[in-house]
């Protein structure tokens, strides 16, 4: 018995898809991170509506009448509907606006815009150093495999994925402004810096996640880069007298991009969403320290507005990381 034929639009879409994969995968992912980006704000939403405590009776204190935090509550719309608050909430940030801090009465866009340029600035000194640095590293250990460059990067790099974030930064401070003092570094960030100056006193903390993110990139670009070297291809190039660091350079090395640019990715949405320990141990001023802050005076609408940001870098980053695996691929650039 023979199938049906699909319906003519389902026939339509699917001979538009293979005629045009590349601009039909970015779509794709354009509408996914859209799609998460949303399921975000729902999670966000109703995890911090299911925290226990109350604002208004931490504001207060536990003296307060019960009318006082009956007045808070009204002042605040906590006495909303759940799902009314978060559509408000929801129809703000489209907007640009994320509200006003309960525990500062200070418009929350500005001081994101404040914080998160700060967080920006850690995280870019930190992968200007470390994306060239874990890439070249990976090359020489692929270039030198099984030597003792190899071997010797392969255990410092384990090395530095086993320490937390928190233990390098003490480390740091310990050894570089306690006991020997370097270049007059300080173990905490102050405002009101020039960028000459923030460049300077930034330094341990960049640093600090220099170590912790740079093995991983490391690892994963000697892996891609050997991966593709033990293809049959690349084995029969060098059988016919291919050099090693050409075969490296001109074949292997644009070959493994996809996954090295994904790594590459997933890092550095690490530097601007999990700098939350490094900022609260050197006392910075970004988005990760003005998190914490929210979270001890319950400021819920400063912590929903923080974790939405950065659930929406992590998730631009990804669809930024995956967009240009899709542009690199040559099968997609040149389907036929």
């Amino acid at each position: 018995m023979t199938q049906p034929d699909p319906p003519i639009p389902r026939r339509a879409v699917s001979a538009l898809l293979s005629r045009y994969p590349m601009p039909a995968r970015i779509a794709g992912r354009l509408l996914l991170s859209f799609v998460l980006l949303w399921a975000s704000s729902v999670l966000i939403f109703g995890g911090i509506e299911v925290l226990p405590g109350d604002f208004a009776t931490t504001y207060l204190g536990q003296s307060a009448t019960p009318q006082a935090i009956a007045n808070i509550r009204l002042e605040l719309g906590l006495d909303q509907p759940v799902v009314t608050r978060y559509l408000g909430w929801l129809a703000g940030i489209a907007q640009g606006d994320f509200g006003r801090s309960w525990a500062s009465g200070q418009p929350i866009a500005e001081q994101l815009g404040h914080r998160l340029g700060n967080s920006l600035l850690l995280a870019a000194a930190a992968a200007a150093i470390a994306v060239p640095l874990a890439v070249g590293l990976g090359i020489v250990a692929v270039i030198f495999r099984d030597r003792l460059i190899d071997r010797l990067i392969n255990i410092l790099s384990l090395a530095a994925v086993s320490l937390p974030e928190f233990f390098i930064a003490y480390l740091l401070i310990l050894v570089l402004v306690v006991q020997h003092p370097v270049a007059a570094f300080p173990a905490t960030i102050y405002g009101g810096m020039s960028l000459f100056e923030k460049l300077h006193t930034i330094a341990l903390p960049v640093a600090t996640l220099v170590l912790v993110c740079i093995a991983h990139m490391m690892r994963m670009t000697r892996a891609a880069l050997l991966n593709v070297l033990s293809a049959p291809y690349m084995e029969t190039a060098t059988l016919k007298g291919l050099s090693r660091l050409r075969a490296i350079f001109v074949h292997a090395t644009p070959n493994a991009l996809a996954p090295i640019i994904n790594v590459v990715a997933l890092n550095l949405a690490y530097l601007v969403v999990g700098v939350v320990v490094v900022e609260v141990v050197f006392v910075y001023p970004g988005m990760g320290q003005y998190m914490v802050d929210a979270v001890t005076v319950r400021d819920l609408p400063v912590v929903q507005a923080c974790g939405l940001v950065f659930a929406a870098i992590y998730i631009a980053l990804n669809m930024i990381a995956d967009v240009l695996s899709i542009l690199v691929n040559p099968r997609l650039r040149h389907p036929r």
